[in-house]
């Protein structure tokens, strides 16, 4: 008989059903994810630290997990709450199932949950932060999650990014050197670099301008991540150095920064972006693509300045989604271009940073 678990939100909301992961408490910030499949990238996507991650599909775990489908060296996400858990998992890359895999990382999940309840909840409401209790009273839940810090209070940043420099080699002869500035580094952006020739020089998010140039990176990439950009400055100060001097891509997180170093302000979304299925139109094209998401935080374009200026929009919110520069070799998107899950027809944006590098180098 499974252990009996519960998810209560800081509104004293509880929602009820069984243990489908560790036995151990999880407190963060609760938002939804309306992927139909990826459960395991999205688990360990960094952008998910500090948050309950709540699944709209009803079937979690039918296909388990596997060794090639982690975008870190972790689970990242606090805790998993799902509509319907499958215990035996069926897939012919599957090296075991998706409860062992979260036992095994200490991360608690609650099966059983009426998700669409929850989902409409945190959709009309707002996101809420909340807290996993396993064989536990409801109320000592509460009071735990009530004493523990606010998701936008934290810095998740230096929880995620690498603590020291390290390569992702390609195989055969590479095209030169791409610098990533880590602030939550979803190892799908290392592989399209690589896919594409180049060697991809990981750096901790506090590396300084001068020691990134260094590297001799012939351009940069700003990393998603989780938690507020308003934290960041320091880094958008560096991002400001750096578009000055080589081409420089920035992705989610990335985007948000460069918003900020271009003197947009950052503003909290009433539940963020969180699936594989977000319309957006690339405004120098006209062409609409299916994006993966996972962001909280938006820019206001109304305070761009120095030749920043909109490429993209999102059609469900009219958010600004990406960044281009009149003068600078800069290109930035809101969305996960690398995919990880979610569609791979936004990788063209990575062609397009590339080129620029190519031209900023000739």
């Amino acid at each position: 008989m499974p252990a009996t678990a519960h998810l209560v939100l800081e509104d004293g909301t509880v929602f009820r059903g069984t243990s489908a992961g560790a036995p151990d408490s999880g407190f963060g910030e609760v938002v939804f994810n309306t992927s139909m499949t990826g459960y395991q990238e999205i688990l360990t996507d960094p952008s998910y630290a500090g948050q309950i991650v709540v699944m709209t599909y009803p079937l979690i775990g039918n296909y388990g997990v596997s060794d090639d489908d982690v975008e870190s060296a972790r689970i990242q996400a606090a805790g998993f709450v799902i509509r319907e858990e499958c215990p035996e998992p069926s897939h012919w890359r599957s090296t075991g199932g998706l409860k062992d895999y979260l036992v095994a990382a200490r991360i608690p999940c609650v099966a059983g949950v009426d998700t669409r309840a929850l989902t409409r909840r945190l959709r009309s409401g707002g996101v809420l932060m909340g807290a996993i209790g396993v064989d536990v009273p409801a109320d000592e839940t509460l009071a735990k999650l009530r004493a523990s810090p606010r998701y936008g209070n934290l810095d998740l940043v230096h929880r995620v990014t690498s603590p020291a420099r390290y390569e992702w080699l390609t195989s055969g002869e590479t095209r030169g050197r791409i610098a990533i500035l880590d602030t939550g580094l979803k190892f799908n952006i290392a592989r399209v670099l690589a896919a594409r020739g180049y060697q991809a020089v990981v750096l901790p998010c506090d590396t300084g301008a001068e020691d990134v140039l260094a590297t001799g990176a012939l351009g940069v990439v700003l990393s998603p991540g989780p938690g507020d950009p308003a934290h960041l400055d320091n880094l958008a100060g560096t991002a400001r150095t750096l578009v000055q001097r080589l081409p420089v891509m920035g992705i989610c997180l990335g985007h948000q920064v460069l918003g900020r170093a271009f003197g947009a302000r950052t503003y909290k979304l009433k539940f963020g972006h969180h699936g594989a299925n977000h319309p957006v139109q690339d405004l120098a094209t006209g062409a609409v693509h299916i994006t993966t998401q996972n962001h909280g935080y938006a820019i206001d374009p109304d305070g761009l300045k120095d030749g920043a200026e909109p490429s993209h929009v999102n059609l469900n919110d009219g958010t600004c989604e990406g960044l281009r520069h009149r003068d600078l070799p800069v290109v930035s998107i809101q969305y996960h271009s690398e995919a990880g899950p979610g569609p791979h027809d936004n990788e063209y944006l990575f062609d397009r940073f590339l080129e620029l590098v190519e031209q900023h180098h000739r």
